[in-house]
């Protein structure tokens, strides 16, 4: 072969290798969903890591088949929106394949089956189903336990509440709110083990498969894959390992929980880092969306005062539509219901959908009282400023606003301090923010009276920071 030859040859070598390579870098990664607080499916670990038997399993069949994902941990039924939604891509929380979910997606073939047991609290004396007549049972949105006690709830003469978090279904039986819980037999039977004040009174009943997800007639590839992992892992012992590890092991081992940090101040100091995360999450969505929601409101409270009745109609309508829609479905609506209207896979990240959410509810209520501030300035003020010669807007912007604004300035600080609440909501939508942060320290460890007097200190201190500040600028001001 001639050294010409010889040069093409290693070049197209080279162009091969390096396009190989670029198909590799550029391989799809996919979104898969996961519950937060199913344990020992999924929890959050010492350090923020997620573990559980849905997530070895995962990482498992990901090793095999060469799967890119990034985990998004969210709530179950924010999970099951999100996948209808294109959202995300997959989903695996220990869902229970029904013929009603099978008509909105594609399941993998059953990784996990379970049966479904009554817990009631430890001095409770309902023994059986019929003692539940006229009592109220306490269920988790969207699991096999829920769909099982529904399915037996006229027969036996109870009542149902629902929850979206297990912790707190288990803590609504155990205060004696509800009289007993459904749940899969695993679950409860580690929580038991791990602390949870509760005990097993019934058989397994209704045993049902889990199964991976995936939108109806979409990632028809993920599917196949995951499949064909699953189908290794069993055979190679992998999937055995799991599931000893996590239904045979101590909670320490699994969760980094040993006495000492079940105190007050261990507690504290294990997870400042967690909690750190999702209080700098707070605080960023808060101030963001206020400086977004002060320059929103200011836009209404001037169309509200203009002239003619165009531009008070206009502020009127917007602050009736975002002040009167409950924060929650507004969250949905920007998350899940506007990218499922669009289609074509249009996305919309947590945060962003997060920040404008706030942005348009908070923005409504600021408009709403910037007006009421502009209107409190006597009109002799834009009159007076008139008759020197002043246009509207320049007299709008040297005479009436910096009067309207120093009546306001008690109202902004307290809608900061509304937004700084608000914010715990949009977890939802799959933000850790403070709060939702506590929701999962308290699903590994169970000690929800020291986690959630924790976050509340924080939000008192933080509340107190911001009413410091308005007195001060009222002093200053004044």
């Amino acid at each position: 072969m001639k050294k010409w030859q010889v040069a093409v040859v290693m070049v197209l070598a080279a162009l091969g290798s390096w396009f190989s390579l670029g198909a590799t870098a550029h391989a799809q990664t996919y979104t898969i969903a996961t519950d937060t607080t199913f344990a020992p499916f999924e929890f959050q670990a010492k350090g923020g890591k997620y573990k559980g038997i849905d997530i070895d399993i995962l990482n498992a069949i990901a090793k095999k088949e060469n799967i890119n994902y990034k985990l998004k941990a969210i709530s179950f039924g924010a999970a099951v929106q999100q996948l209808s939604a294109n959202q995300v891509d997959g989903v695996i929380a220990g869902m229970n394949v029904t013929p009603e979910r099978q008509k909105t997606f594609d399941f993998s073939k059953a990784y996990y089956t379970s049966g479904v047991v009554m817990a009631v609290a430890k001095d409770s004396k309902v023994k059986t189903f019929k003692d539940l007549k006229g009592k109220t049972v306490a269920l988790k949105t969207g699991t096999a336990g829920a769909t099982y006690a529904k399915s037996i709830e006229s027969k036996y003469g109870f009542k149902i509440k629902y929850f979206n978090e297990s912790n707190n279904m288990y803590n609504d039986v155990k205060v004696g709110n509800s009289a007993a819980c459904f749940e899969d037999y695993p679950v409860m039977s580690y929580g038991i083990k791990n602390g949870i004040a509760l005990k097993i009174v019934s058989k397994q009943y209704d045993a049902g498969d889990y199964g991976f997800a995936v939108k109806k007639g979409k990632n028809a590839e993920l599917l196949k894959k995951f499949n064909a992992g699953l189908a290794a892992i069993k055979a190679d012992g992998t999937y055995k390992k799991i599931i000893d590890k996590y239904l045979h092991s101590s909670e320490a081992s699994l969760t980094g929980e040993t006495a000492s940090s079940r105190t007050f101040i261990g507690l504290f100091t294990q997870n400042i880092g967690t909690i750190g995360n999702g209080l700098w999450m707070t605080l960023e969505l808060t101030v963001i969306s206020i400086i977004l929601a002060t320059v929103m409101g200011v836009i209404l409270g001037v169309l509200g005062v203009m002239p003619g009745k165009l531009g008070p109609a206009i502020s009127s309508t917007i602050i009736y539509i975002f002040r009167g829609m409950p924060l929650m479905v507004l969250a949905f609506f920007i998350y899940i219901g506007f990218p499922d209207l669009i289609g074509h896979g249009f996305k919309i990240p947590a945060f962003i959908a997060g920040m404008i959410t706030l942005m348009l509810n908070e923005g409504a209520y600021t408009g709403a009282f910037v007006k009421g501030g502009f209107k409190a300035v006597d009109d002799g003020q834009m009159e007076a400023a008139r008759s020197l010669g002043l246009p509207y807007w320049t007299a709008m912007r040297k005479v009436i606003m910096p009067q309207g604004i120093r009546i306001m300035i008690p109202s902004f600080i307290n809608q900061f301090i509304i937004t700084l609440k608000d914010t715990s909501i949009l977890s939802v939508i799959g933000i850790v923010e403070l709060t939702q942060t506590g929701t999962l320290i308290i699903a590994r460890n169970f000690e929800g009276f020291k986690i959630w007097l924790m976050i509340a200190i924080i939000y008192l201190i933080l509340i107190t920071l911001l009413t410091w500040l308005s007195n001060w600028v009222q002093r200053r001001m004044n």
